[in-house]
């Protein structure tokens, strides 16, 4: 995380003390507004384009939303086709059908920056930026078992079937591993406040015992909340999410003893890429490689510096 913000702030010190060289129009393509995550990344990424071309009007930024992986391409497409494309970032749909899409794009002589979701072929992008799922799932249990006394019943909500859930779910058991805390049931929720209303619903029915809860993503924590207040229920002294949501962290920020800890996936990270990516322009720095982000324990005494009270997430 340091060795991150460290290119991060060298990046906006170029955007804040080197004049552009040269004309760039830079396309960023993300998905559409279409839940809590995806919402806060439209706003980053407008946040990001408006300051760029405030500070430098020689570097164009054209932020581009798509519904889905095929008008994501068709997108793209159209943006090659309008204009000359000197730098694309992109958080795509899916790796399988924006890979070739983006190689097309790269054939042009376009920079390549490829945010959260990797393409099939890792060759195609020049800089690569995406969070670290498996310490979400980690830093999460390794707070709870301190917190449970290294013991205790556990459910957990996962999202939909995809290799990010799978690496929160890995990170997860490889923090509870050597405890005693045992995960007595485990169901999908798709990443939806309203599955994991309903999920936690079942949990609550089934488990007359439960010590914590896990929604491996802020959506689902939401619905998880609403169901133990409408169940009244005082077992469960832990109720934990993951991404960093704004309501989520006002809960830390309040200190609610439900929800006192919380570990982000941000939205945000569509805006560092972005930076980084201009300050190849701005200041022909020598952008390249792949960056991770971390995923720290947000609590009480942190919280104010994950919290974006302007953002929908």
């Amino acid at each position: 995380m340091k060795h991150l913000l460290a290119v991060a702030v060298s990046a906006m010190g170029i955007l804040t003390a080197a004049p552009a060289f040269a004309e760039a129009t830079i396309a960023v393509s993300i998905p559409a507004a279409t839940h809590g995550f995806t919402a806060g990344v439209v706003y980053h990424a407008q946040k990001a384009a408006e300051e760029i071309q405030k500070a430098f009007p020689s570097i164009n930024v054209v932020v581009k939303t798509s519904p889905d992986a095929a008008s994501q391409a068709s997108a793209l497409e159209d943006l090659t086709a309008q204009r000359k494309i000197d730098a694309l970032v992109i958080l795509p749909f899916s790796s399988e059908e924006l890979t070739m899409p983006v190689r097309q794009v790269k054939k042009q002589g376009s920079f390549i920056t490829v945010v959260d979701r990797g393409l099939n072929d890792p060759t195609i992008q020049d800089l690569y930026l995406a969070g670290d799922n498996i310490a979400v799932g980690k830093t999460t249990a390794e707070y709870m078992v301190k917190a449970l006394g290294g013991k205790g019943d556990v459910v957990v909500l996962r999202g939909i079937p995809t290799v990010i859930d799978e690496e929160r779910i890995k990170g997860f058991q490889d923090g509870i591993a050597g405890s005693e805390l045992k995960i007595i049931d485990m169901q999908y929720a798709n990443w939806n406040r309203d599955d994991g209303f309903k999920v936690m619903q079942d949990f609550l029915a089934k488990h007359k015992k439960i010590d914590a809860v896990w929604a491996n993503d802020d959506d689902m924590l939401i619905g998880v909340l609403e169901a133990l207040k409408q169940s009244g229920r005082k077992d469960i002294k832990l109720a934990l999410g993951g991404n960093g949501m704004k309501q989520i962290i006002e809960k830390v920020m309040a200190g609610d003893p439900l929800t006192p800890i919380e570990t982000p996936y941000p939205p945000s990270m569509i805006k560092t890429a972005i930076y980084l990516t201009a300050a190849r322009f701005s200041g022909q720095a020598p952008i390249r490689g792949s960056l991770k982000l971390d995923a720290p324990l947000i609590t009480k005494e942190n919280a104010k510096e994950y919290h974006f009270p302007d953002s929908p997430f």
